[in-house]
């Protein structure tokens, strides 16, 4: 509990805390990102 406290109350724990967002954040971005199927679809009737 003590540590949670600390967490957000203190200069230096918002920053982490703000680190471990972003960090999180762009994380989740980067596995939708490269794991998206963003090909085009082939078209199977051409002469």
């Amino acid at each position: 509990m003590q540590l949670l406290k600390q967490l957000f109350t203190t200069e230096v724990g918002l920053f982490s805390a703000v680190g471990i967002g972003f960090m999180l954040g762009m994380s989740g971005f980067f596995i939708w990102l490269f794991t998206r199927n963003d090909a085009p679809q082939a078209e199977h009737n051409k002469p």
